[in-house]
C-alpha cells in the first residue's frame, strides 16, 4: 500500500520514520511506496500552544490531499506531538489517518504494564498522551519539571539535536517517575525523544511510542 507521512514535525522525526519503514521494508523484500509532505513545525508548535487543534488539522488535511493526488492510500503523521490534533484531523481527512494513539496502548496492553510514567510536550503529559491510555495508569511530571521537559523538547525538536543538559533532563525526570512515583516504563512521548536516547543506556525501561507506530504503518503499507 501507497502510504503518505505528514514530516517535517520535526526534521529528527521525519528521518525516523522515513528509516523505520525502509528497513522493516527491505528486511521484507517488500517494495516501500511512499509519500513525505513537509509541514511547518514551528507553525504546528504555535497551534499547539494555542491549543487550536481545528487549525492544524485544516493544515493537515491540505497536505493528505497532495499525498492522496501523488496515490497514497492511507495516511500517518510522523509526530506524537502533531497527534494533538488527531481527532479533528480524522474527521476531515480524505484518506484514512494511520493513528498512533490506539496502537500505544495495544502494545502497553501486551506489556502488562500497570504504571507508566510519560514525558513529551506539555500537552502530551497533561493529557497522558490525549486521553488515549487505558491499559495502564500514566503518571507525568508536575510543576517546573513538566515546563522544563517540555522547553527541552520542544527546543531539541525545532532543530534536531539534542544537548547533554537536555538528555540530562529527561534522564533525570524519567528516573524520579520511576523511583518516586512508582512508574515501571517510560513512554516517549514525542517522537523526537529518540535523539536523547540513541547510543545510550537508559536508567529505566522505555516505551517508544514513534517505533511503535512504525511498525503499524509498515504492518498497514506491507498488507
Amino acid at each position: 500500500m501507497h502510504i503518505g507521512l505528514i514530516g517535517g514535525i520535526g526534521p529528527a522525526a521525519t528521518d525516523f520514520y522515513y528509516r523505520g519503514l525502509i528497513e522493516r521494508h527491505a528486511a521484507s523484500g517488500i517494495p516501500l511506496e511512499l509519500t513525505i509532505a513537509h509541514a511547518d513545525v514551528r507553525e504546528m508548535s504555535r497551534n499547539l500552544t494555542n491549543r487550536d487543534p481545528g487549525r492544524q488539522a485544516e493544515i493537515f488535511a491540505r497536505l493528505v490531499h497532495r499525498m492522496k493526488a501523488a496515490g497514497a492510500a492511507a495516511a500517518a503523521v510522523t509526530s506524537m506531538g502533531g497527534h494533538f490534533c488527531v481527532k479533528e484531523l480524522v474527521a476531515i481527512s480524505p484518506l484514512p489517518i494511520l493513528n498512533a494513539i490506539p496502537e500505544v496502548d495495544a502494545a502497553i496492553t501486551r506489556s502488562k504494564l500497570k504504571k507508566v510514567g510519560i514525558i513529551g510536550t506539555r500537552t502530551v503529559m497533561e493529557s497522558a498522551l490525549y486521553g488515549g491510555i487505558s491499559s495502564a495508569e500514566v503518571v507525568a511530571p508536575e510543576g517546573a519539571e513538566r515546563d522544563e521537559v517540555h522547553t527541552a523538547y520542544v527546543t531539541m525538536a525545532e532543530v534536531g539535536r539534542v544537548t547533554d543538559q537536555q538528555r540530562h533532563t529527561f534522564f533525570t525526570v524519567g528516573r524520579r517517575l520511576c523511583q518516586e512515583r512508582g512508574a515501571e516504563a517510560i513512554m516517549l512521548g514525542g517522537t523526537d525523544m529518540f535523539l536523547a536516547f540513541v547510543g545510550q543506556q537508559s536508567p529505566f525501561p522505555l516505551i517508544d511510542c514513534a517505533d511503535i507506530h512504525v511498525g503499524a504503518i509498515y504492518r498497514k503499507s506491507a498488507g
